[in-house]
């Protein structure tokens, strides 16, 4: 399996569209796991189930096509990014269909609990994450690829080629931004 996604994303990169299609196909146990696992810190009735997040985040996926995707598990972090971000619009979407939508920040540390109640709390994190990516984009992909991405400290730092140690601080260094951030309203 893993030879066969392998060689799909080098037809990818060679320039071969129709090589997605097998891709997703390789790796769609592990893309609606992924999907799982952003699921559940959203609100227990959420409407999206997660072969929808996969499908929404496949439409994004595929207008990617200048995407260099290397290995296995940098496909499955632009996929996941691609799942948050669906997930960030159904959210605003819901807020806006609410009166008086405003969203509320929230502390990093409460936003497990608070995120299964509130898609305005996501909201904020996205938000501060969103402002924390123009002063530190290294940073804040790491936050991204473990908060929103599920990935471990280790494969997180395969993917952006450091240490582990180096996720480590990176992670510290974001979510004390991150509270400050969010602690401020």
């Amino acid at each position: 399996m893993s030879d066969s996604v392998t060689r799909l994303l080098a037809n990818l990169r060679g320039g071969d569209d129709a090589a997605l299609p097998g891709l997703i196909a390789g790796v769609q146990d592990e893309l609606r796991a992924l999907a799982a696992r952003h699921l559940a810190r959203e609100r227990p009735d959420h409407t999206l189930q997660p072969t929808a997040l996969v499908n929404e985040a496949y439409l994004r996926l595929i207008d990617q096509r200048d995407q260099n995707w290397e290995a296995r598990s940098h496909f499955l972090a632009i996929a996941s990014t691609a799942m948050r971000r669906v997930l960030m619009e159904h959210a605003r979407s819901r807020v806006a269909q609410k009166r008086g939508g405003g969203a509320q920040r929230v502390t990093l540390f409460e936003v497990p609990s608070a995120l299964d109640e509130r898609p305005e709390n996501l909201l904020a994190l996205d938000d501060a994450l969103e402002q924390f990516a123009a002063i530190d984009p290294k940073n804040a992909r790491i936050v991204e690829l473990r908060w929103f991405g599920g990935l471990e400290v280790a494969e997180i730092a395969a993917l952006l080629e450091v240490s582990t140690r180096t996720v480590e601080r990176g992670w510290r260094a974001a979510a004390a931004w991150l509270r400050e951030r969010l602690a401020e309203d």
